[in-house]
């Protein structure tokens, strides 16, 4: 065709029709790109550590790729700091920009990433974090939590605390989102069956000079105790209590993460300590068996509740993107499959709420040597109320 026939206007229709073709196909090829914001230093940091090495483990045993697409992983240390949150997720979400989210410990971070994956619209799966917020008034149908709520454990931990006779409590924790939740559900939970929280207690994050409130404690004489600590300072605080030699008298409560990542710090101090979890380091299934072997051969170290949480963050995540082919462009239909398919875990199979909540077995666990052992179940196939939440 002559250059001075040439329909320029028919040259542009076919190129902008092309573009849609591009973008399809790059969605659904090449690697997708992983966003892990975890604490990586800090009280926090072994948490960070164990939920990354279970969601690569779970990658690992899929050969390396979901949906038939090699993973892309990008880090971010978050150092547990609400006020860095919003400046390190935008390092992953506008200069790496990573196709998911996974991420993290800390309540008060979390909050701050779900915001910016509500407002850019970006995939996120929350290991850990509890904040109830997050499955109540800021719920997105682009969200969801491979964990817990911070609700669950507590309120099933008063569950329990009431069927042993206990009437008078108090709680104690960090003064920040996960804390306050944790122990409102325990009291929930405690004055379902009659009991009271005669006083609530708690000191700045990650404050754990803890000498003057177990002189309070003593002074109160509860019928026991409801602790929400994690990390160092969880190790920090079982050891005071017994050292104060209140464990002896007044029993202490708590949910798992008093005890899971942390007994063997805590030693003798930890022993017989009753949790609840929706995770007990026993559990005798095939698929829990098979995960603590396999991760104990690739990471040389035992598995915890937040490798767990990481293994099972990264099968949701491959859940969507088998429903829709590893196809990125399809989001509403992969965050859809995220919620609607069953999660076979180590935990136990679980279901995901509309909210993106796990709802789950709650476990009832008692601390013998290094491990959390399973007693019982607290509360059988507990869903967080989500309330607020509204899709």
């Amino acid at each position: 065709m002559p250059l001075t026939s040439f329909n320029f206007s028919s040259l542009a229709a076919l190129l902008l029709a092309a573009v849609p073709l591009a973008a399809s196909a790059q969605g659904a090829s090449g690697p997708i790109k992983v966003g892990l914001m975890l604490p990586y230093s800090g009280t926090y940091a072994a948490l960070g550590n164990a939920i990354e090495n279970g969601f690569k483990l779970y990658v690992q045993e899929q050969g390396g790729k979901l949906a038939g697409r090699e993973i892309q992983y990008f880090k971010v240390d978050d150092e547990s700091e609400p006020p860095k949150a919003t400046d390190n997720v935008n390092k992953l979400i506008k200069r790496d920009n990573v196709d998911v989210l996974v991420g993290t410990v800390h309540s008060g971070v979390a909050l701050a990433m779900a915001k910016a994956a509500k407002d850019n619209n970006t995939l996120l799966v929350i290991p850990n974090a509890g904040a109830d917020a997050i499955t109540g008034p800021m719920c997105g149908a682009n969200i969801v939590r491979s964990s817990f709520s911070n609700w669950q454990p507590g309120y099933a931990m008063g569950v329990v605390a009431a069927q042993k006779g206990v009437k008078r409590a108090m709680t104690i924790t960090w003064n920040y989102a996960a804390g306050a939740e944790s122990t409102k559900g325990f009291t929930e939970g405690l004055e379902k069956g009659g009991g009271k929280v005669v006083k609530d207690m708690n000191l700045p994050f990650p404050n754990v000079e803890f000498q003057a409130l177990l002189t309070e404690i003593a002074a109160q004489k509860p019928d026991a105790v409801y602790a929400f600590f994690a990390g160092g300072g969880a190790v920090k605080f079982v050891k005071d209590y017994a050292a104060a030699g209140l464990n002896k008298t007044i029993p202490l409560y708590g949910p798992g993460f008093l005890t899971d990542g942390t007994l063997e710090a805590q030693g003798a101090a930890a022993q017989n300590m009753l949790t609840t979890l929706h995770y007990a380091d026993n559990l005798d299934t095939p698929k829990n068996n098979a995960f603590r072997k396999a991760y104990a051969i690739a990471y040389k170290s035992q598995p915890d509740v937040y490798a767990v949480q990481g293994y099972d963050a990264a099968q949701i995540l491959a859940n969507g993107l088998k429903a829709v082919g590893g196809d990125l462009t399809k989001r509403d239909q992969l965050a859809a499959a995220m919620r609607k398919t069953p999660v076979d875990s180590p935990r136990g199979k679980f279901t995901l709420s509309a909210a993106g909540n796990p709802v789950q077995d709650i476990y009832l666990r008692e601390v013998k040597g290094n491990n959390n052992e399973f007693r019982s179940i607290a509360v059988k196939a507990l869903a967080d109320p989500a309330r607020g939440c509204k899709l």
